[in-house]
């Protein structure tokens, strides 16, 4: 599912509030019903969109009872800044991933000591440990995501301004191609669907942005110059 349909099925306050209540254990329908305050068929008919969105699964009890519970991790992340407003979703990447891999990102990645299950009472403290280390890791990572949202709003407001200096140019059009020129976007026809243009109005930024060395081209693939 989409970033944009999860916020749709997100945005109803009875189904966040039934997320709340599963993440902190299974419930069947009634418990669910009891806890919203609100009729069974609703409860089942909000269950029916979060299990198909795969935020939900469930399970039948000895006593054929029908728990609910979350399927998976999620992340959500909105964006909203004056030039552009945005979603992504995202899922836990592999235990194994190589975060040396990252071009621009150092993190102390070591695992802590690990322990079975009723085996030698330090893992539980190694545990705990690494808990509070990830935990203050996520708020660190979280302050510097706000860091480069600011930052490139910054960057875009003074690309902006210099694009508005120099002929009378839409400064804001311009950054906008290079803000999706960075996130990868290639070409006219995609440029002209991200920046919501008609392909010609981009194939003539491109060429001005050509003439400033700002991009380059190889065919029809374009990409930002590095200084």
């Amino acid at each position: 599912m989409d970033s944009a349909a999860l916020l749709d099925l997100l945005g109803n306050e009875n189904r966040r509030r039934i997320l709340r209540l599963l993440a902190r254990k299974p419930c069947y329908v009634t418990e669910i019903s009891d806890y919203l305050g609100v009729s069974p068929k609703a409860v089942i008919d909000h269950l029916r969109k979060l299990e198909e969105a795969g935020l939900v699964d469930s399970r039948v009890d000895s006593q054929r009872r029908k728990y609910f519970s979350i399927a998976r991790n999620l992340r959500l992340e909105v964006n909203v800044t004056p030039y552009g407003f945005g979603a992504k979703s995202a899922y836990p990447a592999s235990r194994g991933l190589d975060m040396n891999r990252c071009r621009y990102l150092s993190l102390d990645v070591g695992r802590s000591g690990e322990s079975e299950p009723g085996g030698d009472p330090e893992g539980l403290e190694s545990l705990a440990t690494e808990l509070d280390r990830l935990e203050s890791l996520e708020n660190e990572l979280s302050m510097a995501q706000r860091w480069v949202q600011g930052r490139l709003t910054d960057v875009m407001d003074r690309l902006s301004e210099e694009f508005d200096t120099r002929g009378g140019l839409d400064g804001r059009f311009y950054a906008e191609v290079l803000s999706a020129m960075a996130n990868g976007v290639d070409t006219v026809p995609k440029l002209s669907r991200r920046v919501d243009a008609a392909p010609e109005m981009v194939e003539e930024a491109l060429s001005v942005l050509a003439r400033y060395d700002v991009v380059s081209h190889d065919g029809d693939r374009w990409q930002i110059t590095e200084a």
